[in-house]
């Protein structure tokens, strides 16, 4: 009879190895398991999943073929089991029809304006946005901070540069909107970068600009030697 998968050490159950090293570094067989969840009286979810991809010559093109008629012909594999695989296959199937869209590339304080604009350029309140870059200045991520008044708003710096490690980021861009369409900078504005930009520098970040965006223009730090 197989060992349980509950008994088998933290390290090599499929559910905690996928936690602790990430779903790449679980075999085929194992990523099987994990969507089985269990397996009969004589097999683990683990030796259940190798079965059923050796059917298939361990092919996944050959797996994604099964139907939930085919499924449900393993011992230990009931209708519910069979739909969630099946469901699973599917979105693996959409995910890689997907057209991966390109990374937009930030190459002057206009690109900033243009990608942002539709974002903050009419809201009747402040927002504070950062653009997450890596090497080539292309855009990782961008994420909305905050929101505030008329007036302004508030930002977490410890946020920053968190999700700046998390993202792998080489470089930020500060964003946020003027809802009085003025684009002369204030002194929390002035203030905010160059916290900002101590604070990133200990962590080998560069705070490449931050822009003001109003309806119609916009203003850099950068373009105005003003870092």
């Amino acid at each position: 009879m197989s060992i349980p998968i509950k008994k088998w050490s933290p390290g090599d159950r499929p559910r905690e190895k996928l936690i602790q090293s990430g779903s790449r570094s679980l075999t085929e067989s194992e990523l099987l398991a994990i969507l089985i969840g269990s397996g009969n009286r004589s097999e683990s979810a683990l030796d259940l999943s190798k079965r059923i991809l050796a059917s298939v010559n361990n092919n996944l093109n050959g797996l994604g073929k099964l139907s939930v008629q085919d499924l449900i012909v393993f011992k230990g594999i009931g209708q519910a089991k069979a739909v969630g695989i099946a469901a699973a296959l599917e979105l693996g199937r959409r995910r890689g029809a997907v057209v991966v869209q390109e990374k937009p590339s930030i190459t002057s304080s206009k690109a900033v304006f243009d990608l942002m604009q539709p974002l903050l350029g009419e809201l009747p309140h402040e927002e504070f946005w950062i653009l997450y870059l890596n090497n080539s200045n292309r855009v990782l991520n961008k994420k909305q901070l905050s929101i505030g008044g008329i007036t302004g708003t508030l930002v977490d710096v410890r946020l920053v540069l968190k999700t700046a490690l998390n993202l792998h980021a080489t470089a930020m861009i500060l964003v946020h909107n003027h809802p009085s369409g003025a684009l002369i900078p204030s002194k929390a504005d002035k203030a905010l970068t160059s916290k900002l930009k101590s604070a990133s520098q200990s962590l080998d970040l560069k705070v490449l600009d931050h822009v003001i965006i109003t309806e119609k223009a916009y203003f850099s730090f950068a373009d105005e030697a003003i870092l």
